[in-house]
Protein backbone atom coordinates (compact mmCIF):
# COMPACT_ATOMS: atom_id res chain seq x y z
CA UNK A 1 0.00 0.00 0.00
CA UNK A 2 1.22 3.57 -1.04
CA UNK A 3 0.43 6.09 1.69
CA UNK A 4 -0.07 9.16 -0.08
CA UNK A 5 -0.99 11.07 3.40
CA UNK A 6 -0.86 11.22 6.84
CA UNK A 7 -4.17 12.57 8.57
CA UNK A 8 -3.34 12.63 12.28
CA UNK A 9 -0.46 15.33 12.39
CA UNK A 10 -1.96 18.07 9.76
CA UNK A 11 -2.12 21.39 11.86
CA UNK A 12 -2.16 23.77 9.23
CA UNK A 13 -4.95 26.29 7.90
CA UNK A 14 -7.62 24.49 5.65
CA UNK A 15 -6.59 25.97 2.05
CA UNK A 16 -7.60 25.71 -0.92
CA UNK A 17 -6.20 27.02 -4.33
CA UNK A 18 -8.00 27.94 -7.40
CA UNK A 19 -6.18 29.25 -10.60
CA UNK A 20 -8.02 30.34 -13.16
CA UNK A 21 -6.78 31.37 -16.76
CA UNK A 22 -9.15 33.29 -18.58
CA UNK A 23 -8.98 33.32 -22.72
CA UNK A 24 -11.50 34.54 -25.35
CA UNK A 25 -14.58 32.07 -24.97
CA UNK A 26 -12.55 29.92 -22.66
CA UNK A 27 -11.79 29.36 -19.11
CA UNK A 28 -9.54 26.74 -17.61
CA UNK A 29 -9.63 26.08 -13.87
CA UNK A 30 -6.90 24.16 -11.38
CA UNK A 31 -8.31 23.52 -8.13
CA UNK A 32 -6.24 21.98 -5.49
CA UNK A 33 -7.72 21.03 -2.34
CA UNK A 34 -5.90 19.35 0.26
CA UNK A 35 -6.60 15.44 0.89
CA UNK A 36 -6.73 15.65 4.69
CA UNK A 37 -9.52 18.61 4.48
CA UNK A 38 -11.23 16.26 2.45
CA UNK A 39 -11.03 13.70 4.48
CA UNK A 40 -13.00 15.68 7.34
CA UNK A 41 -15.88 16.00 5.24
CA UNK A 42 -16.05 12.74 3.63
CA UNK A 43 -14.42 10.18 5.42
CA UNK A 44 -11.68 8.79 2.93
CA UNK A 45 -10.04 7.09 5.04
CA UNK A 46 -12.14 3.87 5.06
CA UNK A 47 -9.74 1.63 7.33
CA UNK A 48 -9.10 4.07 10.11
CA UNK A 49 -5.49 3.65 9.65
CA UNK A 50 -4.52 7.72 9.97
CA UNK A 51 -3.60 7.35 6.28
CA UNK A 52 -4.92 7.31 3.00
CA UNK A 53 -3.84 5.07 0.14
CA UNK A 54 -4.03 5.19 -3.50
CA UNK A 55 -6.74 2.71 -3.39
CA UNK A 56 -8.72 4.64 -0.96
CA UNK A 57 -8.37 8.11 -2.98
CA UNK A 58 -9.21 5.90 -6.25
CA UNK A 59 -12.65 4.51 -4.70
CA UNK A 60 -13.46 8.14 -3.14
CA UNK A 61 -12.76 10.43 -6.64
CA UNK A 62 -16.57 10.26 -7.62
CA UNK A 63 -17.48 11.70 -4.45
CA UNK A 64 -14.85 13.97 -4.49
CA UNK A 65 -15.66 15.41 -7.63
CA UNK A 66 -19.44 15.51 -6.19
CA UNK A 67 -18.28 17.35 -3.19
CA UNK A 68 -16.35 20.06 -4.67
CA UNK A 69 -18.39 20.91 -8.07
CA UNK A 70 -21.68 21.49 -6.11
CA UNK A 71 -19.62 23.91 -4.13
CA UNK A 72 -18.12 26.08 -6.96
CA UNK A 73 -19.56 28.59 -9.16
CA UNK A 74 -18.04 31.13 -11.30
CA UNK A 75 -21.05 33.65 -13.01
CA UNK A 76 -21.60 32.68 -16.72
CA UNK A 77 -19.69 29.98 -16.79
CA UNK A 78 -20.63 26.31 -16.62
CA UNK A 79 -17.91 24.47 -15.73
CA UNK A 80 -17.06 20.46 -16.26
CA UNK A 81 -14.22 18.44 -14.90
CA UNK A 82 -11.30 17.62 -17.73
CA UNK A 83 -8.62 15.82 -15.33
CA UNK A 84 -8.12 14.71 -11.73
CA UNK A 85 -4.73 13.51 -10.64
CA UNK A 86 -2.80 13.84 -7.23
CA UNK A 87 0.46 16.55 -6.17
CA UNK A 88 2.23 16.19 -3.10
CA UNK A 89 3.63 19.52 -1.74
CA UNK A 90 5.60 20.40 1.57
CA UNK A 91 2.16 20.18 3.64
CA UNK A 92 0.77 16.80 2.35
CA UNK A 93 -1.40 15.67 -0.81
CA UNK A 94 -3.69 17.44 -2.45
CA UNK A 95 -6.46 16.82 -4.91
CA UNK A 96 -6.44 18.35 -8.30
CA UNK A 97 -9.31 18.84 -10.23
CA UNK A 98 -8.44 20.19 -13.77
CA UNK A 99 -12.12 22.13 -14.49
CA UNK A 100 -13.05 23.99 -18.40
CA UNK A 101 -15.69 25.94 -19.47
CA UNK A 102 -16.47 27.51 -22.79
CA UNK A 103 -17.21 31.04 -21.70
CA UNK A 104 -15.58 34.73 -21.63
CA UNK A 105 -14.51 35.83 -18.23
CA UNK A 106 -15.17 39.56 -18.91
CA UNK A 107 -13.95 42.14 -15.66
CA UNK A 108 -13.96 40.65 -12.53
CA UNK A 109 -15.15 37.10 -12.34
CA UNK A 110 -17.61 36.85 -9.53
CA UNK A 111 -17.30 33.26 -7.90
CA UNK A 112 -20.14 31.35 -5.23
CA UNK A 113 -17.65 29.02 -2.85
CA UNK A 114 -19.13 26.93 -0.02
CA UNK A 115 -16.76 24.70 0.29
CA UNK A 116 -16.32 22.61 3.73
CA UNK A 117 -18.87 25.49 4.96
CA UNK A 118 -20.96 22.72 6.74
CA UNK A 119 -17.33 21.62 8.55
CA UNK A 120 -14.85 23.88 8.85
CA UNK A 121 -15.68 27.68 9.25
CA UNK A 122 -12.14 28.54 9.00
CA UNK A 123 -11.81 27.46 5.53
CA UNK A 124 -10.46 29.67 3.41
CA UNK A 125 -10.08 29.43 -1.23
CA UNK A 126 -7.20 31.61 -2.59
CA UNK A 127 -8.34 32.52 -6.05
CA UNK A 128 -5.40 33.67 -8.94
CA UNK A 129 -6.65 34.99 -12.12
CA UNK A 130 -3.78 35.02 -14.55
CA UNK A 131 -4.80 36.89 -18.12
CA UNK A 132 -2.38 36.90 -20.67
CA UNK A 133 -0.59 40.11 -20.59
CA UNK A 134 -1.76 41.94 -17.00
CA UNK A 135 -1.65 41.52 -13.46
CA UNK A 136 -1.88 38.64 -11.67
CA UNK A 137 -5.47 39.04 -9.46
CA UNK A 138 -5.97 37.55 -6.26
CA UNK A 139 -8.91 36.82 -3.72
CA UNK A 140 -9.12 35.60 -0.69
CA UNK A 141 -12.93 33.29 -0.97
CA UNK A 142 -14.52 33.04 2.70
CA UNK A 143 -17.59 30.12 2.00
CA UNK A 144 -19.22 31.20 5.56
CA UNK A 145 -19.79 35.14 4.32
CA UNK A 146 -23.13 35.21 2.62
CA UNK A 147 -23.10 38.93 2.06
CA UNK A 148 -20.89 40.82 -0.89
CA UNK A 149 -19.22 43.87 -1.15
CA UNK A 150 -18.68 45.88 -4.56
CA UNK A 151 -19.03 42.94 -7.26
CA UNK A 152 -18.75 44.91 -10.33
CA UNK A 153 -21.09 44.54 -13.32
CA UNK A 154 -23.30 42.42 -11.49
CA UNK A 155 -27.12 42.63 -11.57
CA UNK A 156 -28.81 43.40 -8.60
CA UNK A 157 -31.21 40.32 -8.69
CA UNK A 158 -28.27 38.33 -8.64
CA UNK A 159 -26.28 39.68 -5.54
CA UNK A 160 -29.50 39.45 -3.92
CA UNK A 161 -30.47 35.78 -4.90
CA UNK A 162 -27.12 34.89 -4.49
CA UNK A 163 -26.91 36.35 -0.83
CA UNK A 164 -30.40 34.55 0.33
CA UNK A 165 -29.19 31.32 -0.98
CA UNK A 166 -26.25 32.00 1.74
CA UNK A 167 -23.16 31.72 -1.10
CA UNK A 168 -20.52 33.57 -0.30
CA UNK A 169 -19.20 36.10 -3.83
CA UNK A 170 -15.80 37.10 -3.62
CA UNK A 171 -14.63 39.73 -6.71
CA UNK A 172 -10.87 39.40 -7.15
CA UNK A 173 -8.74 42.41 -6.43
CA UNK A 174 -5.42 42.92 -6.00
CA UNK A 175 -6.37 46.39 -4.22
CA UNK A 176 -7.82 44.92 -1.19
CA UNK A 177 -6.07 43.84 1.80
CA UNK A 178 -7.50 40.20 2.07
CA UNK A 179 -4.13 38.50 3.53
CA UNK A 180 -3.59 40.92 5.71
CA UNK A 181 -6.93 39.36 7.09
CA UNK A 182 -5.70 35.87 6.38
CA UNK A 183 -2.53 36.34 8.84
CA UNK A 184 -4.89 37.73 11.46
CA UNK A 185 -6.86 34.26 10.99
CA UNK A 186 -3.86 32.15 10.75
CA UNK A 187 -2.42 33.36 14.42
CA UNK A 188 -5.74 33.13 15.97
CA UNK A 189 -6.63 29.95 14.56
CA UNK A 190 -2.78 28.60 15.06
CA UNK A 191 -3.18 27.00 18.87
CA UNK A 192 -0.03 26.01 19.05
CA UNK A 193 1.59 29.52 17.89
CA UNK A 194 -0.83 31.09 20.50
CA UNK A 195 -0.07 28.39 23.54
CA UNK A 196 4.13 29.29 22.54
CA UNK A 197 3.20 33.17 23.46
CA UNK A 198 0.99 32.43 26.38
CA UNK A 199 4.03 30.26 28.04
CA UNK A 200 6.57 32.86 27.27
CA UNK A 201 4.04 35.33 29.01
CA UNK A 202 3.34 33.41 32.45
CA UNK A 203 6.02 34.66 34.00
CA UNK A 204 6.85 37.76 32.52
CA UNK A 205 4.67 39.78 35.10
CA UNK A 206 7.00 38.10 37.73
CA UNK A 207 10.59 38.44 38.53
CA UNK A 208 12.90 35.64 39.44
CA UNK A 209 15.02 36.94 42.70
CA UNK A 210 17.45 35.12 45.22
CA UNK A 211 13.93 34.45 47.80
CA UNK A 212 12.03 33.40 44.62
CA UNK A 213 9.65 34.86 42.07
CA UNK A 214 8.35 38.41 43.12
CA UNK A 215 5.23 40.19 41.18
CA UNK A 216 6.06 43.35 39.40
CA UNK A 217 4.90 46.72 41.50
CA UNK A 218 4.42 48.56 37.69
CA UNK A 219 2.82 47.50 34.12
CA UNK A 220 5.47 48.90 32.69
CA UNK A 221 8.32 46.24 34.43
CA UNK A 222 6.40 43.64 32.54
CA UNK A 223 5.60 45.63 29.42
CA UNK A 224 9.21 45.70 28.95
CA UNK A 225 10.01 42.01 28.67
CA UNK A 226 6.84 41.43 26.79
CA UNK A 227 7.67 43.75 24.05
CA UNK A 228 11.20 41.77 23.31
CA UNK A 229 9.66 38.54 23.63
CA UNK A 230 7.14 39.75 21.40
CA UNK A 231 10.10 41.58 18.92
CA UNK A 232 11.94 38.45 18.84
CA UNK A 233 9.04 36.43 17.66
CA UNK A 234 8.51 38.33 15.28
CA UNK A 235 12.06 39.68 13.58
CA UNK A 236 12.69 35.40 13.96
CA UNK A 237 9.31 34.30 12.14
CA UNK A 238 9.18 37.12 9.63
CA UNK A 239 12.79 36.10 8.59
CA UNK A 240 12.09 31.95 8.24
CA UNK A 241 8.17 33.19 6.56
CA UNK A 242 9.73 34.95 3.79
CA UNK A 243 12.80 32.15 3.29
CA UNK A 244 10.09 29.53 3.15
CA UNK A 245 7.41 31.03 1.39
CA UNK A 246 9.62 32.49 -1.31
CA UNK A 247 10.81 28.60 -1.57
CA UNK A 248 14.54 29.53 -0.88
CA UNK A 249 14.50 27.41 2.10
CA UNK A 250 11.78 24.58 2.38
CA UNK A 251 11.47 21.66 5.77
CA UNK A 252 8.51 19.56 5.39
CA UNK A 253 6.23 19.93 7.43
CA UNK A 254 6.90 15.90 9.38
CA UNK A 255 9.48 17.96 10.62
CA UNK A 256 8.17 21.38 11.16
CA UNK A 257 5.15 20.29 12.77
CA UNK A 258 6.65 18.07 15.54
CA UNK A 259 9.46 20.54 16.04
CA UNK A 260 6.87 23.17 17.22
CA UNK A 261 5.07 21.16 19.62
CA UNK A 262 8.83 20.38 21.09
CA UNK A 263 9.27 24.61 21.23
CA UNK A 264 6.14 24.49 23.47
CA UNK A 265 7.11 21.64 26.14
CA UNK A 266 10.73 23.60 26.75
CA UNK A 267 8.98 26.83 26.88
CA UNK A 268 6.96 25.61 29.46
CA UNK A 269 9.62 23.37 31.19
CA UNK A 270 11.58 26.81 31.20
CA UNK A 271 9.16 28.31 33.28
CA UNK A 272 9.03 25.73 36.16
CA UNK A 273 13.09 24.42 35.82
CA UNK A 274 14.94 26.84 34.21
CA UNK A 275 17.13 24.77 31.48
CA UNK A 276 18.26 27.37 28.88
CA UNK A 277 21.78 29.17 30.47
CA UNK A 278 20.89 32.10 27.64
CA UNK A 279 18.00 35.14 28.00
CA UNK A 280 14.51 34.04 26.93
CA UNK A 281 14.49 36.78 24.21
CA UNK A 282 17.61 34.93 22.76
CA UNK A 283 15.68 31.18 22.86
CA UNK A 284 12.47 33.34 21.82
CA UNK A 285 14.11 34.31 18.52
CA UNK A 286 15.55 30.83 17.81
CA UNK A 287 12.12 29.06 18.63
CA UNK A 288 10.61 31.76 16.19
CA UNK A 289 12.86 30.87 13.32
CA UNK A 290 11.14 27.48 13.74
CA UNK A 291 7.66 28.87 13.92
CA UNK A 292 7.96 30.92 10.86
CA UNK A 293 8.16 27.84 8.64
CA UNK A 294 4.66 26.85 10.00
CA UNK A 295 3.28 30.01 8.92
CA UNK A 296 4.62 30.22 4.94
CA UNK A 297 1.88 27.60 3.35
CA UNK A 298 -0.52 30.17 2.02
CA UNK A 299 1.73 31.98 0.59
CA UNK A 300 4.31 29.36 -1.00
CA UNK A 301 1.57 27.91 -2.92
CA UNK A 302 0.85 30.85 -4.75
CA UNK A 303 3.92 31.07 -7.17
CA UNK A 304 3.19 35.37 -7.31
CA UNK A 305 5.62 37.29 -9.38
CA UNK A 306 7.88 39.38 -7.09
CA UNK A 307 6.46 42.16 -6.38
CA UNK A 308 2.72 40.84 -5.94
CA UNK A 309 4.57 37.98 -3.39
CA UNK A 310 5.85 40.92 -1.83
CA UNK A 311 2.59 42.53 -1.15
CA UNK A 312 1.11 39.73 -0.17
CA UNK A 313 3.51 39.28 2.21
CA UNK A 314 3.52 42.52 3.56
CA UNK A 315 -0.02 41.96 4.40
CA UNK A 316 0.24 38.48 6.09
CA UNK A 317 3.05 39.84 7.66
CA UNK A 318 1.14 42.39 9.35
CA UNK A 319 -1.94 40.56 10.05
CA UNK A 320 0.17 38.15 11.78
CA UNK A 321 1.71 41.27 14.18
CA UNK A 322 -1.69 42.57 14.61
CA UNK A 323 -3.20 38.97 15.80
CA UNK A 324 -0.37 38.67 18.30
CA UNK A 325 -0.43 41.50 19.60
CA UNK A 326 -4.09 41.67 20.28
CA UNK A 327 -3.22 37.60 22.50
CA UNK A 328 -0.34 39.35 23.70
CA UNK A 329 -2.30 42.64 25.05
CA UNK A 330 -4.85 40.46 26.51
CA UNK A 331 -3.30 38.10 28.03
CA UNK A 332 -0.33 40.41 29.39
CA UNK A 333 -3.34 42.58 30.96
CA UNK A 334 -5.08 39.53 32.43
CA UNK A 335 -1.71 38.25 33.87
CA UNK A 336 -0.95 41.74 35.51
CA UNK A 337 -4.37 42.11 37.61
CA UNK A 338 -3.78 38.59 38.97
CA UNK A 339 0.09 38.71 39.66
CA UNK A 340 -0.32 39.18 43.56
CA UNK A 341 -2.56 36.07 44.19
CA UNK A 342 -0.46 34.29 46.85
CA UNK A 343 -0.80 31.27 44.59
CA UNK A 344 0.52 32.49 40.93
CA UNK A 345 3.81 30.96 40.89
CA UNK A 346 2.05 27.53 42.06
CA UNK A 347 -1.49 27.93 39.80
CA UNK A 348 -0.85 29.88 37.00
CA UNK A 349 3.16 30.21 36.12
CA UNK A 350 3.23 26.40 37.22
CA UNK A 351 0.05 24.66 36.76
CA UNK A 352 -0.50 26.27 33.46
CA UNK A 353 3.14 25.11 32.02
CA UNK A 354 2.87 21.78 33.05
CA UNK A 355 -0.98 21.71 31.15
CA UNK A 356 0.89 23.25 28.08
CA UNK A 357 3.47 20.63 28.74
CA UNK A 358 1.25 17.93 28.22
CA UNK A 359 -0.97 19.72 24.96
CA UNK A 360 2.24 20.28 23.77
CA UNK A 361 3.14 16.90 24.52
CA UNK A 362 0.00 15.27 23.05
CA UNK A 363 0.70 16.99 19.88
CA UNK A 364 4.10 15.95 19.24
CA UNK A 365 3.06 12.54 19.62
CA UNK A 366 -0.01 13.05 16.90
CA UNK A 367 2.40 14.51 14.55
CA UNK A 368 4.98 11.71 14.46
CA UNK A 369 3.04 8.56 15.38
CA UNK A 370 0.31 9.70 13.35
CA UNK A 371 -2.80 9.32 15.68
CA UNK A 372 -5.26 11.67 16.30
CA UNK A 373 -5.54 12.47 20.24
CA UNK A 374 -6.83 15.96 20.32
CA UNK A 375 -9.86 17.50 19.32
CA UNK A 376 -8.02 20.89 17.69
Amino acid sequence: MISLTWLANAHKASDSYLQLDPAPNHLTVRWDIALRDLDVALDLDTDADGKLSWGEVKAAWPRIESYAMARLTIEGCELRTTGRGLERRNDGTYAVLNLVSDCTLGGQPVIAYTLFADVDPTHRGIAKIQRPGQPIALSVLDPSKASLSRVPAEPASAANASASAGIAIAPTSTSRWEFLGEGIRHILTGYDHVLFLLCLLLPAVMRRTAEGWRAVDKLSRAILPVLGIVTAFTVAHSITLGLAALKLVSLPSSFIEPAIAVTIMLAALDNVWPVFPVRRIVVTFFFGLIHGFGFAGVLSELNLPTADFAWALLQFNVGLEMGQLMIVGVATAVLFSVRDWKRYRQVVIRGGSMVAMSIAALWFIERTANVSLMPF
